[in-house]
């Protein structure tokens, strides 16, 4: 047998929680009668008009008029004078300290005058400083020093072309602070 205290307090609890849930669909109430008053306004306004659609062109054909020419993508082949006179890497020739860097790693630092030589100062990857004249090669394209002013250390760079050959390309390191 249950002691009539214990069923009291379940009596209690149970219409406690009931009162409670009442309450909460009670405060529902108000907002879903809001929410129909919304819905029957926004359905009882007046349709507007749609736009039409805008009209398709027909097709026209194009006539390609150029199939007699080379395509652009099909590498033309260099004439035989070209080959003769085209820039190479001197793979036989002994590498310099800041070859093994690429150029991007390595800043001017700034210039010397010595011996009546005008020296350009780079700092490498190493961080360390060295001193470079016209005809030192740097940087990991045979990059070869052409000129060093105040401000800039130009280099000509042989890269390859996409093509299987090489060009040159100008490249420079300019002083920072």
């Amino acid at each position: 047998m249950v002691p009539k205290e214990a069923l009291t307090m379940t009596h209690t609890r149970i219409i406690s929680l009931a009162s409670v849930l009442l309450l909460l669909l009670g405060g529902c109430s108000n907002h879903l009668d809001e929410l129909e008053q919304k819905v029957a306004e926004i359905k009882n306004k007046p349709g507007e008009r749609i736009e039409p659609l805008p009209e398709i062109k027909p097709y026209e054909a194009f006539a390609y008029s150029a199939a007699s020419l080379r395509s652009p993508f099909v590498p033309s082949a260099p004439s035989r004078s070209d080959v003769a006179t085209a820039v190479r890497p001197d793979v036989k020739r002994p590498r310099e300290f800041l070859e093994q860097f690429p150029l991007d790693t390595m800043r001017m630092v700034g210039t010397l005058q010595l011996q009546g030589r005008n020296y350009g100062l780079v700092q490498g990857k190493d961080g360390l400083v060295h001193r470079v004249l016209p005809g030192n090669f740097m940087g990991q394209n045979d990059g070869r020093v052409i000129g060093i002013s105040s401000t800039k250390i130009s280099i000509i760079e042989i890269v390859p072309d996409g093509l299987g050959g090489y060009i040159e390309r100008p490249a420079a390191l300019a002083l920072t602070e």
